[in-house]
């Protein structure tokens, strides 16, 4: 059987140093906030090139804490998108704010500009850009947008840890960037995390306390605070991993470019890279209006492949009723019907990349209906 991601295979390649680093952890004796998660946030924040990590339980709750670190909440509205992991929706509620959705671009999935300039209202505090699929948003829009109208920039990097937008990593263009290090993600832990980044001091001291009780020096909760801790562990593992991210990010970006030009000559649709977005591809999304056949063909071969998102959020049942779709969206709808993920981890082997390609030729013909655009 071909995966669509491969978790355990990142684990292999990287088992030895990662056994040293649990072991160490364990030895240590401190396994709450401790050394290892203080240097992974000193790591990780430099390599984002920024001053500020800050380790949670999630990257929904980076969200979440960034949010309310920015004081955003109950009253306020904050602008992103439909076709997303609904984790970034859920984390605007969580915070209490309400989600005001918009529209993506359709050639390359990610927040139209033009359809967050229409969306701002009185109530406008913020935009959440997903950086989707491993692909930056428009950022340049975005903080253009934010400018003019004096709101705050989260990004949303679950999906693009490494990702460049005009050289800058994603995550420092922003106000403040939220990162997962789910074990899917490009750099994953074994278990759930995320983490906080940031060049703003007060922003950043604030999110450090809300995460643990709202809790000082001295263990004086000065804040309305929760419990999301990174995890000692979970820190060790992916200070391992770390510095490897990079080169795993540029296996990626090959077998990216073994799809595109193996499948140069067929009907499906690969992903858009524009000049100056780097592309990390935390999934590799092509278009297919039969989709449904395509996908049960696929898992007829023994190929794992998967839809991101079958549902827009705005569509989903908790979701429905409550004011979040004022704004048309029929490229996120028509993107739910038509999009496709295919297996794309950095261990995968070219025969499987192969198999993967044979499949599409011969079972994947795309109606005249998709739009090339």
């Amino acid at each position: 059987m071909i995966l669509g991601s491969n978790p355990k295979a990142q684990y292999a390649a990287h088992k030895a140093a990662i056994d040293a680093a649990i072991a160490r952890t364990l030895a240590a004796g401190r396994y709450v906030l401790g050394e290892e998660v203080a240097a992974f946030e000193r790591e990780f924040a430099a390599y984002c090139g920024l001053a500020h990590g800050i380790g949670v339980n999630s990257g929904t709750d980076a969200l979440i804490l960034a949010l309310r670190a920015l004081r955003i909440g109950a009253g306020d509205e904050v602008i992103t998108v439909s076709h997303t992991a609904v984790a970034t929706v859920a984390a605007i509620v969580a915070a209490g704010a309400q989600p005001v959705l918009v529209d993506i671009d359709p050639s390359t999935f990610t927040i139209d500009p033009a359809a967050v300039e229409r969306a701002v209202g009185s109530k406008t505090r913020a935009i959440i850009p997903v950086h989707l699929y491993g692909l930056p948003a428009d950022m340049n829009a975005i903080m253009a947008i934010a400018e003019r109208h004096g709101l705050k920039v989260i990004e949303d990097c679950a999906q693009a840890t490494g990702a460049r937008y005009r050289g800058l990593r994603v995550g420092s263009i922003g106000h403040v960037g939220c990162f997962s290090f789910y074990p899917t993600k490009n750099l994953g832990a074994i278990g759930d995390g995320g983490m906080i980044v940031t060049s703003d001091y007060e922003l950043g001291e604030r999110a450090r306390r809300l995460r643990q009780y709202g809790w000082d020096e001295e263990r004086s909760s000065r804040l309305d605070g929760v419990n999301s801790r990174l995890d000692e562990i979970q820190a060790a593992i992916l200070r391992v991993k770390l510095p490897y991210l990079d080169a795993a990010n540029g296996l990626r970006a090959q077998i990216a470019e073994f799809y595109r030009n193996a499948l140069a000559s067929s009907d499906v649709i690969g992903p858009a890279s524009p000049a100056g977005r780097e592309h990390v591809y935390h999934l590799y999304v092509v278009r297919c209006a039969s989709r449904d056949k395509t996908l049960a063909a696929l898992h007829g071969a023994g190929i794992v492949a998967g839809i991101h998102y079958p549902v827009p959020v705005h569509m989903q049942p908790a979701f429905l009723g409550r004011g979040f779709d004022r704004w048309p969206m029929p490229h996120s709808e028509q993107a739910a019907a038509q999009v496709l993920s295919l297996p794309i981890y950095p261990e995968l082997a070219r025969i499987d990349m192969e198999a993967v390609v044979a499949a599409l030729r011969v079972r994947a013909p795309l109606a005249e209906a998709v739009s090339r655009s």
